[in-house]
């Protein structure tokens, strides 16, 4: 059973890489061997719903947005958006269950993934959309199916996949990364909602009081640290680009692949 220390280090790994295009999902995969947490059926929801945690910090940071029920078409996008990561995600769960559990394959995209970034910002230096407000329904479909990279290829990061797929269809880092973050939403709640129900269906006994208890204590600690790394990203990608975020994922996942090399994970 996972300790409330091994919690606390999962929620801080999660809430600091959540928004950042370099994977929480591969980040939280490889910190559970090191810190000695063994794999098992409620381990795995935890990944998932403590990401909804975290998304949560969205709702909260841009709750104008979210709590404007006026605003029909954000609402809208958002839905089609989030079509084809539900389409694919239901597809392909037995593929996407294995994949997670190939942290070579994590690696791997990690390394890839990374040399992509070092390009990214002269492939998209003239954007033509500012806001949010100005994506039409078929671009925000086109950045749903972006999203789906990262269903397929665990490791990519899915704020990567739609922030450049956001990008690509002219959006500003600013307006893409936002989008990002509000695809999140439904996206992240519909996989929580799914996993926590698998949980139940198929491992009942994984929902103590005590499981529940860590997977509340760390939802918590998770969703406070996302509300300052959304603060702080935006901010930084507008000055700095992907370039830096390439360099980090290109030695991070040089280092896992020595890890596991060395039988370290």
């Amino acid at each position: 059973m996972m300790t409330p220390i091994q919690a606390i280090i999962i929620a801080i790994v999660e809430g600091l890489t959540e928004f950042l295009p370099v994977s929480s999902t591969a980040h939280m995969k490889f910190t559970n061997p090191i810190i000695g947490v063994q794999p098992s059926p409620f381990v795995d929801m935890m990944e998932i719903v403590i990401q909804l945690a975290a998304i949560l910090a969205v709702v909260v940071v841009y709750y104008k947005k979210f709590f404007d029920f006026t605003r029909v078409r954000f609402y809208t996008k958002l839905i089609i958006a989030v079509i084809p990561a539900l389409v694919f995600g239901a597809l392909l769960k037995k593929y996407i269950d294995h994949m997670l559990g190939n942290l070579y394959f994590m690696a791997g995209v990690m390394i890839v993934g990374g040399i992509i970034f070092l390009f990214v910002d002269r492939w998209f230096r003239h954007p033509n959309i500012e806001h949010e407000s100005h994506v039409t329904n078929g671009i925000a479909f086109r950045i749903g199916c972006y999203q789906v990279l990262s269903i397929l290829f665990p490791g990519l990061s899915r704020s990567a996949a739609t922030i450049i797929g956001g990008m690509s269809q002219g959006l500003s880092r600013r307006a893409a990364a936002e989008f990002s973050f509000f695809l999140a939403v439904p996206t992240m709640l519909a996989a929580s909602v799914k996993s926590m129900w698998d949980l139940h269906k198929e491992h009942p006994e994984a929902l103590t009081t005590n499981s529940l208890s860590l997977l509340g204590m760390s939802s918590i600690i998770t969703f406070i640290v996302s509300i300052f790394v959304i603060r702080y990203f935006i901010g930084f990608l507008k000055r700095h680009g992907f370039k830096v975020w390439g360099y980090y994922r290109i030695v991070i996942g040089l280092v896992m692949l020595v890890l596991l090399w060395r039988g370290v994970i």
